[in-house]
C-alpha cells in the first residue's frame, strides 16, 4: 500500500518521521515541479540506507577521484569490469575488491553522498511524495544504514544555521570575490585544507553552487565557508545584475549585496513581460509568492535557457525564506 500526498498537508520532516517510527522498509520519491527536481530515498526498518537527488549527478566514481582517494587507472578498470566483463556490482564494491580502497573509506563517501541528499529533500517545503513498502534491490542498497532520527536533527541544524548565515550569504547565486585590501597589509588567515580549497576557487566569475559542485561539498559547506570570509572581510558577494539587463546585452558589471531598496513598481501586463520579467518585477515590489509562481512557469516553458539556473537558485532562496518565515510565525 503506497503512502503519498502534497508536502503542504504533510511535511518532508513529518514523512520521515513516520517511516522511522513505522520501521517501514521501501523507497520514498520526493517530487518538485518547481524546483525541476526528485529526489529518491530507501529505508530500511526505518533507517535509511541509500539516497539519491537528480540536482546532486556526482557518481561515486567522480567523487572518490576528486578526494584523491584512488587514481584514474582504478577508475577506469572498475568501469571496464562494469561495462566489459559484465560486472553488475556498484563501482565502489569493486574499488573495495581491487583494493583501491578500504572498507572503512568507501562507507565514509557512501554515508556522506546519502547525507547530503537527505539534507536537500529535508528543506523542501513543497511538492508530492509517495512511498511504496517493499525491499529494495541489493543494487540498490548502500553499505550504510543511517539513523532517521539522527539524520532530522541535524537537518534542523543546518536550517537554523542557515537561517544564521543568510544575512550575509543571501543566495547560491551570489558571487564572491576577493575584497580589496584594507590598509598596508592583508589579514592572516588560519584555514583547514577544504577552505583553502573554497578560497582558491574564487574569482569573481562564478557563484556558489558552481563552486560547492567543483569542490564536492554540499551547498551548505561551501556557504559556511564563504560565511566566515565575508564576515572577515577577506571576501565580498555580489548577485548577478536581474531587472536592470535583463533584456539588454550581457555585462559583467554587477551590483554589490546587499542592494539598494528598490523603488515601487506597478504590477506589469502579460503582454508587457515574458515570465522570467515578471517575476524579477515581483520581487522589486516584495510580492514573493507572485515572483515564484512566474518563475515556475517560466521553468516549465524555458527549462534551458541562460537563466534557468539563476532562477532557480531563486526559488530555492525563497523557499528557504518562507521556511524561515513559517518556524518563526507558523503557517
Amino acid at each position: 500500500m503506497a503512502i503519498e500526498g502534497p508536502l503542504r498537508e504533510l511535511g518532508i520532516h513529518d514523512v520521515f518521521q513516520l517511516l522511522d517510527l513505522s520501521r517501514k522498509t521501501g523507497r520514498l520519491v520526493v517530487t518538485s515541479e518547481l524546483r525541476d527536481n526528485e529526489g529518491t530515498v530507501f529505508f530500511e526498518r526505518g533507517r535509511v540506507v541509500a539516497a539519491t537527488i537528480r540536482s546532486n549527478p556526482h557518481r561515486m566514481g567522480d567523487v572518490l577521484l576528486r578526494s584523491g582517494k584512488v587514481s584514474e587507472g582504478d577508475i577506469a578498470r572498475a568501469r571496464v569490469a562494469q561495462s566489459e566483463l559484465g560486472d553488475r556490482r556498484r563501482l565502489g564494491e569493486i574499488l573495495l575488491e581491487m583494493g583501491a580502497i578500504t572498507p572503512k573509506e568507501l562507507e565514509r563517501q557512501v554515508r556522506a553522498q546519502i547525507e547530503a541528499d537527505v539534507f536537500e529533500l529535508l528543506s523542501w517545503r513543497e511538492g508530492f511524495f509517495r512511498f511504496e513498502e517493499g525491499l529494495a534491490g541489493e543494487h540498490e542498497l548502500g553499505r550504510v544504514n543511517i539513523s532517521t532520527e539522527s539524520l532530522l536533527m541535524e537537518g534542523a541544524r543546518r536550517i537554523d544555521e542557515w537561517s544564521r548565515i543568510a544575512d550575509r550569504v543571501p543566495s547560491l547565486a551570489a558571487v564572491p570575490q576577493l575584497a580589496p585590501v584594507q590598509g598596508e597589509e592583508a589579514p592572516q588567515l588560519d584555514l583547514l585544507p577544504f577552505e583553502w580549497e573554497v578560497l582558491a576557487r574564487i574569482d569573481g566569475e562564478h557563484d556558489l553552487r558552481f563552486i560547492a559542485s567543483q569542490v564536492d561539498r554540499s551547498d551548505f559547506d561551501v556557504a559556511k565557508v564563504v560565511y566566515g570570509l565575508v564576515s572577515t572581510g577577506v571576501v565580498e558577494l555580489t548577485m548577478p545584475v536581474t531587472h536592470a539587463r535583463v533584456s539588454g546585452p550581457r555585462s559583467s558589471q554587477r551590483t554589490v549585496a546587499p542592494p539598494a531598496p528598490m523603488p515601487s513598481v506597478e504590477p506589469p501586463t502579460n503582454e508587457q513581460v515574458d515570465d522570467l520579467e515578471r517575476g524579477f518585477l515581483a520581487v522589486q515590489r516584495g510580492d514573493f509568492d507572485s515572483a515564484v509562481k512566474a518563475w515556475a512557469q517560466f521553468l516549465q516553458t524555458h527549462p534551458n535557457k541562460d537563466w534557468s539556473q539563476r532562477v532557480r537558485g531563486g526559488l530555492e532562496a525563497a523557499a528557504r525564506l518562507r521556511a524561515l518565515l513559517e518556524a518563526r510565525y507558523g503557517d
